[in-house]
């Protein structure tokens, strides 16, 4: 029988296979994501994401290292405060968690991962929003974006070296920006969660911060069933001074994520968020699924689909698996 066409011959052996994978994952990619909590002297478990933790400030310094030693390429930092207030004044306070974490982190391990940290307002306000809320109880985009130039500078004060911009306000990229190039800290290089989705995947995140959220952020995130739109954010970031754009959430939305690999001329990230971790891992714990495949596949896919880099909560341990591929 004659078949000059034959496929399987390029997946016939493990060697071979490995030979011919279109689409690695290296360490350097992965970022870690880190909750610190005000106020604990060891780490206090995450219900909803098993492995994972709200790091005190001495857990925080081992995992950093732990972070360092795996070769990931960076972590970003998420403050868990005791107190809040309607305005998040924790957010931009010298002494609050998050900035008091990045020193920390800038101090332990500065020089081998890129320090990033959350510019939101939503760990720190009482009303769980992203922004400051108006007379009427709405956000109000231009007063958030007041505060956000203060929590830049904060950041930047802290030592943070990437600010992850993710409170979805118009305008939050041009604000940032001018205020650090204004200040003399050009240097800072900024991450725009330009395609942000409001999802349902993000629930076990608020138990991760102790989200105060009361309603929803759908008229700031993006609607889910919108393509187009997340383009047009992603382009209106990039032209404010973005220098690099996201994506989030990452398994649903790889169609946005290569919409935006096709047209951005600054590195894609993606963010595989809570909601998806906790789904792997619930049903792995089940037998449901082969744990370590899914997470692999699942961040094979989202390196294929065109990210730079992605946000994972497996990042050290996805880690230790392709360095020895």
């Amino acid at each position: 029988m004659t078949m000059p066409l034959r496929p399987r011959r390029l997946r016939a052996t493990p060697a071979w296979r490995r030979l011919t994978s279109e689409t690695r994952v290296y360490p350097a990619q992965l970022v870690l994501p880190l909750f610190v909590r005000e106020g604990v002297s060891e780490p206090i478990p995450i219900g909803s994401m098993p492995g994972v933790v709200q790091h005190s400030l001495d857990s925080l310094k081992a995992e950093l290292h732990r972070a360092a030693a795996a070769g990931v390429g960076g972590v970003m930092l998420f403050g868990v405060p005791e107190h809040k207030d309607a305005e998040g004044s924790g957010a931009t306070d010298p002494d609050g968690i998050l900035n008091v974490a990045t020193r920390v982190a800038a101090d332990e391990v500065g020089d081998a991962l890129v320090v990033q940290t959350d510019l939101c307002l939503d760990e720190f306000t009482d009303h769980g929003h992203c922004g400051v809320l108006d007379a009427s109880g709405a956000v109000d985009n231009d007063a958030t974006l007041v505060r956000y130039r203060d929590m830049a500078l904060a950041q930047a004060e802290a030592g943070s070296q990437l600010l992850g911009l993710s409170g979805m306000m118009d305008g939050q990229v041009a604000a940032v920006r001018s205020v650090l190039d204004d200040a003399g800290r050009g240097d800072l290089a900024i991450l725009a969660y330009a395609a942000k989705y409001a999802s349902a995947f993000y629930g076990p995140f608020r138990e991760a911060v102790q989200s105060s959220l009361q309603g929803d952020r759908r008229t700031y995130q993006l609607d889910p069933a919108n393509r187009r739109e997340g383009a047009r954010e992603v382009e209106l970031d990039i032209a404010e001074g973005a220098d690099i754009v996201m994506v989030k959430p990452a398994l649903s939305y790889l169609d946005v994520l290569a919409d935006t690999a096709a047209i951005s001329p600054v590195p894609v990230w993606a963010y595989q968020v809570s909601g998806e971790y906790a789904m792997i891992e619930a049903a792995a714990a089940h037998g449901w699924i082969d744990r370590e495949r899914a997470i692999d596949e699942s961040l094979t896919s989202i390196v294929r689909a065109g990210a730079d880099a992605v946000l994972t909560y497996w990042a050290i341990e996805a880690a230790g698996r392709a360095s020895r591929a």
